[in-house]
């Protein structure tokens, strides 16, 4: 069995009601994603670090365009999905989306998602969390995601059996 039917096309747009836009990201999005992901660093250290180890504190420019491009090449393969969060204009990144196979068993998909420190608890990170497990639902060949820091905390993923 397969993680996504072989015919699944994943969505290249999305739009979000407020004006916001979701893409595949790509290595092409390191000028806008670099100062994104360090400028909330710390933050996302507490959410990802100890599950991802991203991002580290010594990630060079040269590290996180590397990163981009692997996921860039991963969404192509239909391996996961990394999905930047922009403003209309698409010169402001807000935050990610992941999209990835279950490495915990009782799922298949997991789903994370991230905004940059000065979109914390504002209206964009409450349309974000609306829509994101929406979209799953209606966009999203899967049965029974799991929407990790949400569902459940990082801590208690970490604590489930590994996927068989």
């Amino acid at each position: 069995m397969t993680w996504l039917p072989p015919d699944f096309v994943h969505p290249l747009r999305v739009e979000l009601p407020g004006g916001h836009y979701l893409r595949p990201i790509s290595g092409a999005d390191a000028p806008i994603d670099y100062p994104a992901v360090m400028g909330s660093r710390e933050r996302l250290w507490s959410i990802f670090g100890e599950a991802w180890g991203w991002p580290a504190e010594t990630i060079t420019y040269e590290a996180n365009k590397a990163d981009l491009e692997r996921h860039a090449a991963e969404i192509a393969a239909h391996e996961s999905f990394n999905y930047v969060l922009f403003d209309a204009t698409g010169t402001t990144e807000y935050g990610c989306v992941y999209i990835d196979p279950p490495e915990k068993a009782g799922a298949d998909a997991e789903v994370s998602w991230w905004v940059v420190d000065d979109a914390v608890g504002t209206e964009l990170e409450r349309e974000l969390e609306a829509f994101v497990p929406r979209w799953i639902g209606e966009a999203w060949p899967f049965e029974r995601p799991r929407f990790i820091g949400r569902d459940l905390t990082w801590k208690e993923w970490l604590a489930l059996p590994d996927a068989g």
